[in-house]
């Protein structure tokens, strides 16, 4: 049956707000007395904040009575206005033939709006469950990003999903398991590695115990041509001076938000490209292409699935990120030479890719260089592709 537009009954839900541990715990090891700081990375405080808002789900009342559930107009007018904003290609472009990889809190496959999604890997390392599920909620808004199609629609839903799910019931997850998930995605045949999460740098580099990082597992993709993104961070408003780790990273791709107009949410961590000596971490001057964020994307009341077979409204700049994963899975369906494995270099076609998103970004008004907060400018996916074709 045909999903009716009259909108009979409006449902009101009850704002929700999500919370986790703060980005650094310690742990101690009764049999060895050694105490091992463990980075804790946080996708709420960092990464996300989801909010389910009242007008953004609707109830349709059918012929036969029964009750359909759906996002809102309002929703939907959002989710039309953000793609607007991106500068989309056409339709008949989905990110067929690329595989991307979401490394997050799972995914509810039960939702109407991912009927069909071609998911080829799951990997739980939380529980050790085979079967995909969400007890989260985030990892569900941010697949739906990239490959709902039904109510809303992905910016490539027709790629080719792993999903690792290595975010627990409370939005956190240690940086050990974060790397062990992208290590996954790697071994697994990801082309694009999607983290909509991010925790502070490592600043106890000497601890004992301190093990693999997300940071070493995500260089170690890039160096084999895999492209990386990563959340910037939401601590705009109480900014701790840089973007989140992994996206601080110099090959990954650290991605801010932006408002509905296009104008700088401010929210959106701030990146340090100067280098400082305190507060530690130490940071090294950083240069183009790889200044921080390098691109902004919708991150402000961005329409999303929620694990509960709705809808709702998220702010944060792991929206963002999934934009930004579609539009690169796009480019490689578009260029399948890019991708890891393919006919030229791998870990130089990461830095193609970074200067071709630098050169098709739409600055901010009177913006003429990078910008700590807007990065290089707001994505501009026809222009990235546009670019490549023409290399």
């Amino acid at each position: 049956m045909e999903p009716v537009d009259d909108v009979s009954t409006s449902v009101a839900e009850a704002t929700q707000f999500w919370s986790a541990p703060p980005p650094y715990q310690a742990e101690f090891d009764y049999e060895t007395g050694d105490v091992r700081a463990i980075k804790l990375i946080v996708s709420i405080t960092l990464g996300i904040t989801l909010v389910l808002a009242a007008g953004y789900l609707a109830a349709v009342v059918l012929s036969d009575g029964a009750i359909l559930l759906r996002p809102s107009e309002v929703a939907l007018e959002r989710h039309s206005t953000y793609h607007e904003l991106i500068n989309p290609v056409p339709e008949s472009m989905t990110g067929a033939g690329v595989t991307a990889c979401i490394v997050d809190s799972g995914i509810a496959l039960d939702h109407e709006d991912l009927e069909g999604v071609n998911l080829i890997g799951w990997k739980d390392f939380i529980n050790g469950n085979g079967d995909p599920y969400d007890d989260h909620g985030h990892g569900t808004s941010m697949a739906g990003l990239l490959v709902a199609n039904g109510w809303l629609k992905g910016v490539a839903k027709n790629v080719d999903l792993l999903v690792a799910k290595a975010l627990g019931a409370n939005g956190s997850g240690s940086d050990t398991l974060v790397a062990d998930a992208v290590d996954w995605c790697v071994e697994n045949g990801a082309h694009v590695i999607s983290l909509s999460l991010g925790g502070a740098p490592n600043i106890l580099p000497f601890s004992v115990g301190s093990g693999r990082t997300s940071g070493d597992a995500a260089n170690d993709a890039i160096d084999a041509g895999i492209y990386v993104v990563a959340a910037a961070g939401n601590d705009g408003e109480d900014d701790d001076g840089d973007v989140a780790h992994p996206s601080s990273e110099a090959g990954v791709i650290s991605v801010g938000g932006v408002t509905i107009k296009g104008t700088h949410w401010p929210g959106s961590s701030k990146g340090d490209n100067n280098g400082r000596i305190l507060p530690l971490p130490i940071l090294m001057p950083r240069g183009d292409p790889n200044k921080k964020p390098e691109i902004v994307a919708p991150a402000e009341g961005v329409p999303v699935l929620l694990e509960d077979g709705g809808w709702g409204i998220a702010d944060g700049t792991s929206a963002a990120t999934v934009y930004v994963t579609g539009a690169l899975c796009l480019l490689l369906e578009q260029k399948p030479d890019l991708k890891a494995g393919g006919t030229q270099n791998g870990a130089d076609n990461v830095d193609a890719v970074k200067r071709w998103l630098k050169d098709s970004a739409v600055p901010e008004e009177g913006q003429a260089t990078h910008d700590d907060y807007y990065g290089y400018g707001l994505l501009n996916v026809s222009g990235l592709i546009d670019l490549a074709v023409q290399a």
